[in-house]
């Protein structure tokens, strides 16, 4: 951090909170390289965001105090476990995980009450994220509970920014991890052959992967699947709820789901923000940064720039997907993009084709989350 800088913003203040993508706007117009003691130096630009993309060099990954592979490493280390966890997210296992995947959204769907005011969060998005992850990773619906209670320990240990709870919650996580690889371990060769047991074998530089480097791994994929699939289900359901027109266009023409989906979680971004650290002294934005401070990359923001996208609310997928942020870009692009896409496809495919009509309750207005997550903490629908 940077001696003596006094704050441009406070990413904590009650109004930023409130309506993140607003006060986020708000900042990208007046101080679009910002300093907080939060979160130390904060890019809301486009451009900003996608030279640091670009440039791993000068704006490293590695600004995690733990292991996290492959979030925080930089080439060439992280060259290899890339190559490793690319191939879990092929087409020919996307192929093979979809009929999984679309018996988890129709049956969930079809369970969701009709003509009644409900939680779409509590009730729908939530739980499909849950259970579409553990069925990913060949684990017991016993673990649904237990995640489930897991992520919401995590938000709150993180919005507090309470170290101490933080690491306790990661060794939480970690031992239901441990579990599962102690069974499929003692199971031999009797060990269903799911993406857990898969990564047992895997190797890195001609060696085992250790449960460390598994269980860094198999954490990214979690936190991050709960956390943004259940805020983009959200998301989107809300969308279509306040813009009818185009939740019809979207039952007449489910083909144009798979970019409208994308187009929708660029307006409201399911991720906020990400971090990165400086190598060395570089100026970005009209500000100079030493070497080694702390970056933090407003998501929320750069997929908004009016600068790229002109009215950041317009709804225009054609236009803005070559522009998109969504996955990110550059060497970290997110590996587990096809999965996503998969996911939301299917259950947003499986909410329209078995409802006539998605809706806002009346009356209730939907419970914003705020950072470190995005989205809805509760979203009061009614389906017909």
């Amino acid at each position: 951090m940077t001696a003596n800088h006094q704050p441009d913003w406070n990413p904590r203040d009650p109004d930023v909170l409130d309506d993140q993508l607003a006060a986020y706007d708000a900042m990208r117009l007046r101080c679009p390289v910002a300093h907080s003691e939060y979160l130390w130096w904060s890019l809301f630009r486009h451009a900003d965001v996608m030279r640091v993309l670009k440039d791993h060099e000068t704006f490293s990954n590695a600004a995690s105090n733990h292991l996290s592979i492959p979030n925080a490493m930089d080439p060439p280390e992280h060259t290899g476990y890339r190559r490793i966890i690319e191939a879990y997210f092929t087409p020919e296992h996307m192929d093979a995980f979809e009929p999984v995947c679309q018996a988890i959204g129709d049956t969930l769907v079809a369970q969701l009450p009709r003509g009644e005011a409900f939680d779409l969060m509590t009730e729908c998005a939530r739980p499909f994220a849950l259970r579409i992850q553990c069925a990913f990773m060949g684990w017991p619906d016993s673990l649904h509970e237990p995640l489930g209670q897991w992520v919401a320990k995590n938000h709150r240990a993180t919005r507090a920014g309470d170290r101490s709870a933080m690491a306790q919650i990661a060794l939480e996580f970690d031992g239901h991890i441990k579990q599962q690889l102690v069974l499929r371990r003692d199971a031999g060769e009797q060990a269903p052959g799911d993406v857990t047991t898969r990564l047992l074998h895997e190797r890195i530089n001609g060696r085992p992967l250790s449960d460390e480097e598994i269980v860094s791994i198999v954490r990214n994929w979690t936190v991050g699947e709960l956390g943004t699939i259940a805020a983009s289900v959200g998301i989107l359901v809300h969308h279509l709820a306040s813009h009818p027109a185009l939740q019809k266009q979207l039952r007449l023409q489910p083909g144009d789901l798979p970019a409208a989906i994308d187009e929708i979680l660029r307006i409201h971004p399911p991720l906020i923000a990400n971090r990165r650290i400086t190598t060395c002294p570089v100026d970005i934005g009209g500000q100079h940064l030493e070497a080694g401070e702390r970056v933090t990359l407003i998501w929320g923001s750069a997929n908004r720039d009016e600068a790229v996208f002109g009215d950041p609310d317009a709804f225009d997928p054609e236009h803005n997907a070559a522009n998109n942020l969504l996955y990110g870009a550059g060497v970290h692009v997110c590996p587990g993009a096809p999965l996503a896409r998969l996911e939301l496809h299917l259950l947003m495919r499986a909410l329209l084709a078995n409802t006539r009509e998605m809706a806002l309750n009346a009356g209730q207005a939907p419970l914003r989350a705020s950072f470190p997550a995005s989205g809805f903490t509760a979203l009061p629908v009614r389906l017909l």
